[in-house]
This record gives C-alpha cells, structure tokens and sequence, in this order.
C-alpha cells in the first residue's frame, strides 16, 4: 500500500539544533509538520532510546510521526512512527522485520542504480539526493540536481523524498521537479524561528497543491 507522505520532514540533526531536541521537537510538530526525523551519529544506543521515547510522545501529541535515523532496533523498542536507513545499514526487508508492518521505512538513494533497487523492497518512501550541495553531512555523495528527482519519479510510484540543501528559496522547483516531500535540516534548524520557517514550507506547499 502506497502511503500519503507529508510534503515537509523535518531532519532534526544533533549537530545542527541550538537547543534541546525536544523543544524543537514541539516547536515542529505544533507547527504542522507531520514527519519527523532525529539524527545522531554519535548517541549511544541507551541514550538514543530514552530520548526517542520522549520525542514519539511529543510528535504523536501533535499528530507526527517519528522516525529515526539507522537504528530498526531503536526505532521498535521507542514505538517510533518508522526508521530511515542508509546504504550501508540495515536492508530495507532486514529492518522491516525489526520494525513490523505499521512502520514506515525509508532508504536512502543517490544514483539510478540504489533507485532501481529500492524501487523492488518494500521501502515506503525513497529518499534521492543531494539535490543541491549541503554541508550537513561530513562526506556527502556528489550532487544529483533536479534532473535526477524527474528520472526518478518516472522509475518508481513510490513517494520521493528529496534531500540536500533545500531551502524556503528552492523547495517549490523541487516538488515540482517530482518530489512528493522535501526533507530540510538546516535551513530549519538554523533559522531564527524554526517553527515559522517550517510553516512557510508549509504555505509554499499548500499553494502548490490548490
């Protein structure tokens, strides 16, 4: 079954948030963004899952569902909404079947190849980047642009998620380039006001969507 993506997720990445994961967790999720995800390279696992247990109760409060970056284990034992993995996690079967059916899992993808093969799992969602150069990650793959998000809406009709250097500026040539969802970090978390920048991702999309 196909399922409906938000238009936004936000990436809460530890490196980037300027106070407590939680209060941006809030802020979000009041906000109207509907998926969440926290990253964290360097959490222990303990860490990791008293701070998701506490991050799912505030986004299930507001209607969002919480994800978690890599950890299928984490994301069952926390109840988690679902668990985004990389290339060189776990494959997307391995962490469904750590996750079960109602979590959503998504993998992410950086040429037409990983695509072709996310495209045969049962990954809900398919994230393709970067679209744009990011410094969020420390060794990003090189940039697939906007033409890449347009071969991959015609490869796959599962949802797209677009990743890399998105911000309010460019988010409306990215949906329209085909991605059903724009995932931002930065340009969230730095803002002087993340919550008032999310809903003016929020504005753009709903916009587009009249």
């Amino acid at each position: 079954m196909t399922i409906v993506i938000p238009r936004l997720y936000a990436i809460m990445d530890a490196l980037l948030l300027r106070t407590s994961a939680f209060a941006v967790a809030e802020a979000l999720a009041s906000a109207g963004v509907g998926l969440i995800q926290y990253r964290d390279k360097q959490i222990s696992a303990r860490n990791l899952l008293s701070l998701s247990r506490e991050l799912v109760s505030i986004c299930e409060r507001h209607g969002a569902r919480f994800v978690i970056n890599d950890r299928p284990d984490v994301a069952a034992l926390a109840g988690a909404g679902g668990v985004h993995v990389g290339q060189e996690d776990l494959p997307v079967e391995d962490a469904r079947a750590i996750c079960g059916c109602d979590s959503w899992v998504g993998i992410s993808t950086h040429n037409e190849a990983q695509v072709r093969e996310a495209e045969a799992t049962s990954a809900d969602y398919i994230a393709v980047g970067p679209v744009f150069a990011t410094s969020t990650k420390q060794h990003a793959d090189p940039v697939v642009g906007l033409e890449f998000i347009r071969w991959a809406r015609s490869m796959t009709r599962k949802p797209l998620v677009a990743i890399g250097g998105i911000t309010v500026e460019n988010a409306e040539q990215v949906w329209r380039a085909g991605a059903d969802c724009v995932a931002v970090a930065r340009d969230l978390l730095e803002a002087a006001e993340p919550a008032a920048q999310a809903r003016e991702f929020l504005r753009l999309a709903a916009m587009l969507d009249a």
